[in-house]
């Protein structure tokens, strides 16, 4: 799919919002990250496009009242293959360390099995886990935006060895380490443990093809670039290190997905409606297929990664 370029950028103030996952086992999904995770059970979003009995069937995870992961029943659909196109990961950002380490303790006492990996990125600091159904979950938090390097337009970031015990050590306070080492159905109110924020800070999908990614998320969506490395592209709106990235490890070559489980929707807000129909114009001169109901836009990726599209004030 080749886009025409399109120069306008997304609003600064632009962010991401909850995805939603095809899963098949919800009960198991959702003690993970309730459980395992920290994130509370919170309303379904009223903008969700869900009939009553879809409902239902589905849950919504987050923070202060805001769903950040939804997870939809969906019995019957095959996992999506190694290779395919679809979800890297979904980053959760913690407010601070400490709370960091409270989920990070928290999985290692509940589910140790789904650790991964974590990385000093120079600008964050980050804890890699992969779900019971096997998507891919990186919570992290940012260093202060004033001790980010910048080369011109482009961030610095790296990938240095990061030791979870010693974060641990470093962050973990002692009501959180009460918190995790009790059994989840025997745990007290969890109280400012729980209560600190986290947003869903950015997703990272796997595509085909990097220059085509380009051509979709910068030239035709309107984030802005923010670090490449040749078969990686991360990009962002309002100068944050990245809202999104896309890589070809696992799947270049890629064409459009199949209906799996795994990633069903990558929720993006923006600020105002005129935010909203300024992108609906922007897309569809770039020869993007968008359905508009108005407040949401609707709309895929060159590899069949849905995407949402609302304005802060419609929600």
């Amino acid at each position: 799919m080749v886009v025409p370029r399109v120069t306008d950028h997304l609003a600064p103030d632009t962010s991401m919002q909850a995805v939603t996952l095809h899963v098949e086992d919800l009960d198991l999904m959702t003690r993970y990250y309730r459980d395992a995770l920290l994130l509370h059970q919170v309303e379904l979003p009223a903008t969700l496009a869900l009939t009553p009995a879809e409902r239902a069937e589905a849950t919504a995870l987050g923070r202060d009242g805001e769903a950040l992961v939804i997870l939809r029943r969906a019995p019957g659909l095959p996992r999506p293959g190694r290779g395919e196109a679809g979800l890297f990961h979904t980053a959760v950002l913690f407010d601070d360390a400490a709370g960091l380490a409270a989920a990070l303790a928290s999985v290692a006492t509940t589910a140790p099995s789904t650790f991964t990996g974590s990385a000093d990125h120079l600008v964050s600091e980050a804890f890699y886990f992969t779900d019971p159904e096997g998507n891919g979950v990186e919570l992290y938090h940012d260093r202060p935006r004033d001790s980010w390097g910048w080369d011109g337009d482009r961030i610095r970031m790296a990938s240095l060895y990061l030791d979870p015990d010693a974060f641990l050590r470093d962050h973990l306070t002692d009501q959180a380490r009460e918190l995790v080492t009790t059994a989840p159905d025997a745990r007290p109110d969890a109280g400012p443990v729980a209560a600190a924020g986290a947003v869903v800070g950015h997703v990272h999908l796997q595509v085909g093809d990097v220059p085509a990614a380009r051509g979709f998320y910068v030239d035709a969506l309107g984030f802005e670039e923010t670090f490449s490395m040749g078969t990686a592209l991360f990009v962002s709106a309002g100068g944050y290190h990245h809202h999104m990235a896309m890589n070809t490890w696992n799947s270049r070559g890629a064409g459009p997905r199949a209906s799996t489980l795994g990633l069903a929707t990558v929720g993006i807000q923006v600020p105002a409606a005129d935010d909203v129909a300024a992108l609906r114009d922007r897309l569809t001169r770039a020869g993007v297929a968008v359905a508009d109901d108005g407040t949401t836009l609707r709309f895929d990726d060159p590899w069949s990664n849905h995407l949402e599209v609302r304005a802060a004030t419609s929600r």
